[in-house]
């Protein structure tokens, strides 16, 4: 037994692959899949905003206090862009017992969403990458998903690319990749009170405008810290309506769902409890069973919230996250501190004759390891076209 593995296991379904798997799952490209158990919000009333802001701990008063919303261009308080994915993240198909990490994702924005806006989601299996060697489980494919939303004018407001890394459970158990790091991390309370510090300071930039003509190629962004990550930061994501898959209930509701579906679920070993594959995210011995890994970790969709997190902080309200490329290199364990910054690497007129920024964004952890690298673009209010991007984004009206 190695130092971080559980003294008891949790069993779960161990799939390989096959020719017949990846044949069944290559004529199912193209599908329209079906994803009400995926599903977390729907309307983007106060609470649903507020909840989700919460969850991803992002103090910016455009998406919380109302007195502070009417007096910006919006006239009240919107979602953040990331808000989407308490919509819908997305949802396990196909790969009947194969695990699955989360790889890197990719957004796009056209439409704020208000107040009580209706988001409807939808999710394309667009194939998948693979069979291919890997250094972490012998071989593994890259499936491929869309994600679209449109509000209640039928307008699209986002569309996500995500891509998930499925392999062998077994296989990534015998890798045991970071069997040997040693978890959690022991911080001294000198350090706990630096990275709370830190934190505290963090401030928006809110309605101070930050015109693209102002703007340097080479400026640093102000840094956002998050961690060390606990359980309670997990809870706070999943009331929120962060991507659960499928979404969770508790006694019958759930264990209905899992007569239909029982590779969703394991039997906790302490508890006897069916609990959901999802709950690697904070169950020590899940987050074992699904690849040997040592200690629960961060959920991807919710550190691609933390990204976004640091690059609407820079722009200020009014300014517009055009889209975001993030990519999941090592995993956020439980107790881990992330720091994420950013540098503008260009800025220009795109062929729409709006000003951008380009920012390359970098997500490190306590052992100076890049858990997320990313990037992004921004649009910003032009003080010589006397432009603001938010005036081109208006919704139809109501």
């Amino acid at each position: 037994m190695t130092t971080n593995e559980p003294a008891k296991k949790v069993q779960m379904t161990e799939g390989i692959f096959t020719e017949e798997l990846i044949a069944e799952m290559r004529a199912k490209t193209g599908i329209i899949l079906r994803i009400d158990q995926g599903i977390n919000n729907e309307e983007a009333t106060r609470m649903a905003i507020l909840k989700f802001a919460d969850g991803i701990g992002d103090p910016n008063p455009l998406w919380r206090n109302e007195e502070y919303a009417k007096k910006t261009r919006f006239g009240t308080i919107i979602a953040p862009p990331s808000w989407v994915f308490s919509v819908f993240a997305g949802i396990n198909f196909g790969w009947k017992g194969l695990g699955g990490f989360h790889s890197s994702t990719d957004a796009e924005f056209y439409k704020p969403i208000y107040r009580n806006d209706k988001i409807t989601p939808q999710c394309q299996f667009n194939g998948f990458d693979g069979p291919k060697p890997s250094s972490f489980a012998e071989k593994v494919i890259v499936n491929k998903k869309e994600n679209t939303y449109r509000n209640q004018n039928g307008e699209l407001v986002a569309k996500v690319n995500w891509f998930v890394t499925r392999m062998e459970r077994l296989k990534a158990r015998q890798k045991g990749r970071d069997s040997a790091m040693k978890l959690p991390y022991q911080w001294s309370e000198v350090e706990l009170k630096k990275i709370e510090a830190d934190i505290l300071a963090e401030e928006p930039r809110g309605a101070t405008i930050r015109y693209w003509e102002d703007v340097q190629v080479g400026e640093k962004l102000n840094h956002i810290t998050k961690g060390p990550l606990g359980m309670t930061d997990e809870i706070a994501f999943l009331i929120g309506g962060g991507a659960p898959i499928a979404r969770l209930a508790a006694h019958g509701v759930m264990l209905r769902s899992y007569q239909t579906h029982p590779a969703w679920a394991y039997r906790d070993p302490d508890t006897g409890a069916l609990e959901p594959i999802f709950s690697v995210h904070y169950n020590k011995a899940a987050a074992f069973a699904q690849g040997g890994l040592p200690l629960q970790y961060d959920i991807g969709f919710q550190r691609h919230t933390w990204q976004m997190h640091l690059l609407t902080n820079w722009m200020g309200d009014d300014g517009w996250l055009k889209r975001t490329h993030v990519e999941f290199r090592k995993f956020v364990y439980f107790s881990d501190v992330v720091r994420l910054e950013g540098t503008v690497t260009k800025k220009y007129m795109d062929d729409n004759g709006e000003p951008c920024v380009d920012i390359d964004t970098t997500a490190i952890n306590q052992r100076d390891e890049m858990v997320m690298p990313g990037n992004g673009t921004v649009i910003l209010p032009s003080r010589e076209k006397k432009s603001f991007p938010i005036d081109k984004r208006q919704p139809l009206k109501k």
